[in-house]
């Protein structure tokens, strides 16, 4: 095999690979699934609204990815519980809850898509007293409600939970799907793989058309 082709066979494994790992083949989830979910959240005791709330979701499951709007507002001093400094402030209790979720998200190809800083209270309120001060926004992709039951479901979420409780003072926080983005990854890294293979295909069709001197009539 020339040294072309092994050029675009690389990079079309490469994309074969981050394709199959970034996207969900599983569909939607199953009866047995949603049994097991359930029963875990009954066991950690959530309330009745909530249990409602979170079967409707599971049960509407797309099989696809989805989008979780968050509002953030964090505590001025973070909640003083077991795990937490005195000196540390609600970004540092924050990103002690994140440490658990980092890894889990990323393993399951989930990540943010937006982040920020509030640049000014509310500019636009309808029917929400008191939602008028927030502190962040993000929205944080995740491969497929599979995923984000996996990540939720696992005991060592509960414990950091408990950082996420005592750093915001209120959140919201809402499922969009369907939903879409121009810049994609799939669609990114499709294209930057195709751009590597033909710079490096381009250099190697140049380099073979040389002709050393020493070969020349």
């Amino acid at each position: 095999m020339t040294r072309m082709r092994w050029i675009w066979l690389s990079s079309g494994l490469l994309y074969v690979l981050f394709f199959s790992w970034y996207t969900s083949f599983g569909g939607p989830l199953t009866e047995e699934e949603i049994g097991k979910y359930l029963e875990h959240f009954d066991q950690r005791g959530v309330q009745p609204e909530q249990r409602i709330m979170l079967e409707r979701f599971m049960r509407a499951d797309t099989g696809d990815d989805f989008v979780v709007l968050n509002a953030i507002d964090l505590y001025e001093t973070p909640l003083q519980i077991e795990g937490v400094e005195p000196d540390d402030s609600s970004s540092d209790v924050l990103d002690k809850y994140m440490e658990f979720m980092y890894p889990a998200l990323f393993a399951r190809a989930s990540h943010p898509v937006i982040f920020g800083e509030a640049a000014n209270t509310a500019i636009d309120l309808m029917n929400a007293p008191g939602m008028e001060h927030w502190t962040q926004g993000a929205m944080m992709r995740y491969r497929s409600r599979r995923d984000f039951f996996d990540i939720t479901s696992n005991p060592a979420f509960s414990g950091s939970h408990d950082f996420k409780v005592a750093a915001l003072r209120k959140t919201i926080a809402f499922p969009i799907d369907p939903w879409f983005q121009l810049g994609d990854p799939r669609l990114v890294v499709a294209l930057l793989l195709g751009l590597l293979a033909m710079g490096l295909s381009w250099r190697e069709a140049a380099t073979g058309a040389r002709v050393p001197k020493d070969d020349a009539s």
